[in-house]
């Protein structure tokens, strides 16, 4: 019956298919194409269809050979023999199949292509044909198993380039997941390789800490001693070669003070080889500082000896700034420095004597009021000519020989600096004796302040500053003199007592700038020209005593008048009187601030007396008590008039006496 099953099956392709029992589902099982048909190579009944897709998979070799790789034998012998006996007959491989169906049937019975019990029963149709007869005939192509439909082949090749790039991708991706794992296994080699490094380079470093440690430990406990007992190249270079600067200086001190090293180590007999071995080159480089600097400093003060030179801007900038020289100088080598210390001193005394002899030659061509013996406060006026001295100052008659005026302005403009020379020569305009006095001796004051100052600052401390006051009395000495000089020549012969008192003030004031600036060396200077001053000032003043006492003499021995004489006189002021209040107004005022250990009070007082004495005698020529007392009443009041704004302890004494003089003569 199962030949029949077999006989009736529909070939493939007709498009119809009958469904299978439910007992046995449809085998899958390959079938071939040849013309030797196989058991499993039937002819369906008309309307069955055993899973075409599955046929048309199955017929052609690539899918035979999927299947064949992809299913596992699993014991069947129905299994076997389909794929071995291709060259087999029928009938045999019938038998076979029969023979292992009854020992198969447990272990196949799930199998779908393995012939189950139920299929036994199953009747072929083989159209009157024995099974042989199938067997042998030829199937035409149409009708073949695993053939497919043109449709079915176009989808093929269309679902065949999907697999081809589907392939290719899968082949892609296989590449760069092999080139992504080649790159992984070498960055994991090359990570392990690093990190052998790291712990390398960690093993270095812990090493080197530790050397640098013991380095520093070393270093710190041996650097002392080695910069005791070496000197740098760079040191060396620069002593030897190097402009001298800021930076010389620098290595200068450097080189001193490991020579004071080595003179401590040398004194405390610590002695070893590498002390010996410095000791001569730090000798050789103290001789070559020494003479580079005796170089440098004879080079600077041959340079003030050049003409049209301000020795001020060399002491500030070539001098002062390098003062350590001196002292490294000095300190290695005391006589050299001595030497170097003497060629300044007469350079500069040499300067200075130079350029204030060429300054009083210029304050010797300006015009000066000159007030002779004529100009007393009892000289009566004669007419005075214009003289010409030897020194040839033109010298002019004085407007007002008594007031002050504007004379007072000198001592006003302490800011004011002194006369320049080349505007002195220049200068044409009258001046009085306080002018020239002021410029020369300002002049003197403040340039002995600089040099003092520069002595001070560059020779200390290595020479003390009682040999620095000895040194700068030896640089001024000519040009102390010559100041001198020039005091003499203004006053020595003059009768102006307010130019003399001007003067005076003058030096005053100077003498109170130099202690503001503590310059002491000064103060032989100015109490040498105090000494000049003050007893040329008594002078003059016993000079107008004397001819006011002539003046009165002489109107004592007129007492007998006519009538016609005593009719004339007047009770107004006398000239005298008015000579003496303003002379006496400029001396009040020029002592608003004076000492009473002064001699211009005294000398006031004097003259005061006289002038009194001469107006007393003068209101007894008027014979009439009452005109008498009148004309002295005019004379005290005009002197009150003239002194009564002034301040001062000296004024207002001199104030309160007019003033009683005043009452007691006053109607």
């Amino acid at each position: 019956m199962w030949l029949d099953r077999l006989a009736g099956a529909q070939p493939p392709g007709t498009g119809t298919s009958t469904p299978q029992p439910a007992s046995r589902p449809y085998s899958p099982l390959p079938r071939r194409t040849s013309s030797n048909l196989s058991p499993y190579v039937t002819s369906q009944r008309a309307g069955h269809s055993p899973r075409a897709s599955s046929v048309s998979l199955v017929s052609t070799d690539s899918s035979v050979s999927l299947l064949a790789s992809s299913r596992k034998p699993n014991g069947s012998a129905l299994k076997q023999s389909s794929l071995a006996d291709d060259g087999e007959d029928p009938l045999k491989t019938l038998e076979k199949l029969l023979s292992s169906l009854s020992s198969d049937q447990d272990d196949d019975q799930d199998d779908p292509t393995v012939i189950a019990e139920s299929d036994m029963d199953f009747e072929p149709d083989f159209g009157g044909l024995s099974l042989k007869e199938f067997a042998a005939l030829e199937l035409p192509e149409s009708t073949t198993l695993g053939t497919r439909p043109p449709q079915a082949v176009d989808q093929y090749e269309k679902d065949k380039s999907k697999f081809e790039d589907l392939h290719r991708s899968i082949t892609a991706c296989d590449d760069v997941l092999n080139s992504v794992e080649t790159n992984l296994t070498s960055f994991r080699n090359d990570l392990a390789a690093v990190s052998a490094d790291i712990e390398s380079l960690q093993t270095r470093s812990t090493a080197l800490n530790r050397r640098l440690e013991n380095r520093k430990a070393v270093e710190k406990a041996l650097g002392p001693l080695v910069e005791e007992l070496s000197v740098p190249p760079d040191t060396i270079t620069k002593i030897t070669e190097g402009h001298i600067d800021e930076q010389w200086l620098k290595v200068l001190a450097e080189v001193d003070k490991r020579n004071a090293l080595y003179q401590k180590k040398l004194s405390s007999s610590q002695q070893n080889k590498a002390s010996e071995d410095l000791g001569p080159l730090l000798e050789k480089l103290t001789l070559k500082a020494i003479e580079r600097i005796r170089d440098f400093l004879v080079t600077q003060i041959k340079s003030m000896r050049s003409p049209h030179i301000n020795a001020q801007i060399i002491q500030q900038q070539n001098f002062l700034r390098f003062k350590d020289l001196f002292a490294f100088l000095h300190k290695h080598h005391a006589t050299l420095a001595g030497e170097i210390s003497q060629a300044y001193m007469n350079t500069m005394r040499w300067y200075y004597l130079n350029q204030f002899g060429r300054y009083e030659k210029a304050l010797a061509k300006l015009k000066l009021h000159v007030l002779d013996k004529n100009d007393v406060l009892g000289h009566e006026e004669v007419q005075r000519k214009a003289t010409v001295l030897s020194s040839s100052r033109v010298v002019t008659t004085p407007r007002d020989a008594f007031g002050l005026g504007r004379r007072m302005d000198v001592l006003k403009s302490k800011n004011q600096p002194a006369l320049p020379s080349y505007l002195a020569e220049e200068d044409q305009t009258a001046h009085y004796l306080e002018v020239p006095f002021r410029n020369f001796n300002l002049a003197l004051i403040d340039n002995a302040s600089a040099e003092y100052n520069f002595l001070a600052n560059f020779f200390t401390p290595a020479i003390s500053l009682a040999a620095v006051s000895k040194n700068f009395s030896y640089i001024f000495e000519p040009t102390f003199e010559l100041g001198q000089t020039l005091s003499k020549s203004l006053v020595g012969d003059t009768f102006d007592a307010l130019g003399l008192l001007l003067c005076i003030r003058l030096n005053q004031h100077f003498a109170f700038e130099l202690q503001r600036r503590r310059i002491p060396t000064l103060d032989g200077y100015v109490n040498a020209t105090n000494m000049l001053l003050w007893p040329r000032l008594q002078v003059i003043m016993d000079r107008h005593c004397e001819s006011v006492r002539q003046l009165t003499n002489a109107v004592s021995a007129k007492a007998a008048r006519s009538a016609a004489d005593q009719a004339k006189l007047s009770a107004a002021p006398h000239v005298i009187t008015q000579r003496f209040g303003q002379l006496l107004q400029g001396f009040l005022t020029l002592s608003t601030e004076a000492g009473d250990d002064e001699p211009v009070a005294l000398s006031l007082t004097r003259l005061r007396s006289e002038v009194e004495m001469f107006l007393t005698r003068n209101s007894q020529s008027f014979g009439d008590k009452r005109k008498s007392q009148r004309f002295l009443y005019n004379n005290f009041s005009l002197i009150l008039t003239i002194i009564g704004d002034i301040d001062g302890k000296l004024a207002a004494e001199q104030q309160k006496h007019f003033e009683q003089l005043k009452a007691s003569y006053q109607e």
